[in-house]
C-alpha cells in the first residue's frame, strides 16, 4: 500500500528539552542525531532554563532530557508541543525512539 498525499504532509516533529551542564542531554542529543540519519523528523530543542521557558521550567527543570513526539504537518512553524505528546525522559535508546515516532503517526494529527 502506498501513502496517500495527505498522509504524505505529515511528519514527526520531535522536541529536546535539555538544560545546560547535561550529560545525560548530551547522549540523548547523540541518540536522537543517529535516528534522525536513518528516518529524519523535525526538531526542536528547549533549554528548560531560558527566561522564557516558564512553563517547561516548571514542568522539567529536575527531569532533562525529555522528549516530546507529536505528529503535525509538515513546516508547522507556529506548532508547539504540549504535555500531551508522547514522551520519553532521561535515558533512552534508539529502539525507544523509533517506537514513539511510529506512535506518534498513528495518532491523530496535533496541529
Amino acid at each position: 500500500m502506498r501513502a496517500t498525499f495527505i498522509l504524505r504532509q505529515y511528519v514527526c516533529r520531535v522536541t529536546l528539552f535539555t538544560r545546560e551542564n547535561c550529560s545525560l542531554c548530551d547522549d540523548a542529543k547523540q541518540v536522537l542525531k543517529k535516528v534522525w540519519e536513518r528516518r529524519p523528523y523535525e526538531f526542536d530543542e528547549v533549554n528548560v532554563m531560558a527566561a522564557a521557558q516558564e512553563k517547561w521550567k516548571a514542568v522539567y527543570e529536575f527531569d532533562t532530557p525529555v522528549i516530546h513526539v507529536d505528529k503535525t504537518k509538515e513546516n508547522n512553524q507556529k506548532f508547539q508541543t504540549s504535555t500531551e505528546a508522547l514522551k520519553l525522559m532521561h535515558r533512552f535508546r534508539e529502539d525507544q525512539v523509533d517506537e514513539l515516532l511510529d506512535q506518534a503517526m498513528q495518532r491523530p494529527s496535533s496541529s
